[in-house]
């Protein structure tokens, strides 16, 4: 008789003014290990939440109605600061991150996890931008300024936006094994950056004012 494969639950928490590929890049690779995991989204109440980016997406589950969750996913997002004085959202991940796998954080969204006091004494790292953001939350964690995603027990933070989908990809090799995460990365056509230490970006470390460039509010 076939061992049945166990379903794990992921919970991708969502806050106004999250960011979108935060949240999307990592559920597109969990996403493509089929009935292996379910993928829920979680809100302060069901709804539609709105992203930084301004589109929609729906809270199947409120943090009251919120089933068990093996893994959580939190984003990061201009909406992170009004979270870093939110109870709710931190109360929740408080309780649930205790009987989670593995508790994960785009760009910002380890700041929020900070600020919980999640991460006191470990090691974690932040959108390289805004890194000042996170390290101001807590001086009890051990803030890795070069590191593409870092690994600290069932906590795993990411670097800014596209990190989260390096680092969902690595989470899913500590899960599924390497063949697997490979697998994914080729069928979704992802050029996957495996090394969590090496990080491109830390030469843009603090400084936001590239954010107003980006947006087309630079003179000169």
């Amino acid at each position: 008789m076939t061992k049945p494969t166990r379903v794990r639950t992921l919970g991708a928490i969502l806050y106004e003014d999250f960011e979108l590929l935060d949240l999307y890049g990592p559920l597109e690779m969990f996403g493509c290990l089929g009935p292996e995991l379910r993928i829920v989204t979680v809100g302060h109440r069901p709804g539609p939440v709105k992203s930084a980016q301004g589109p929609e997406t729906v809270a199947q589950h409120g943090f009251d109605d919120c089933p068990e969750l093996d893994l959580l996913l939190l984003p990061g997002g201009i909406g992170t600061l009004p979270m870093l004085a939110d109870a709710p959202i931190q109360e929740f991940l408080r309780a649930r991150s205790q009987t989670a796998e593995a508790t994960m954080s785009v760009c910002s969204g380890s700041a929020i996890l900070a600020k919980a006091g999640l991460l006191d004494g470990r090691r974690a790292t932040s959108n390289k931008v805004f890194f000042s953001l996170a390290t101001a939350q807590s001086e009890k964690v051990d803030w890795v300024t070069e590191a593409r995603w870092v690994e600290d027990g069932p906590f795993v933070t990411a670097s800014g936006v596209s990190a989260g989908t390096d680092m969902a990809l690595g989470v899913i090799a500590n899960l599924y094994g390497r063949e697997r995460a490979e697998a994914v990365a080729l069928v979704t056509e992802y050029q996957w950056h495996d090394d969590a230490d090496s990080d491109p970006f830390v030469a843009q470390l603090n400084q936001p004012e590239l954010m107003a460039k980006a947006a087309g509010g630079a003179t000169g």
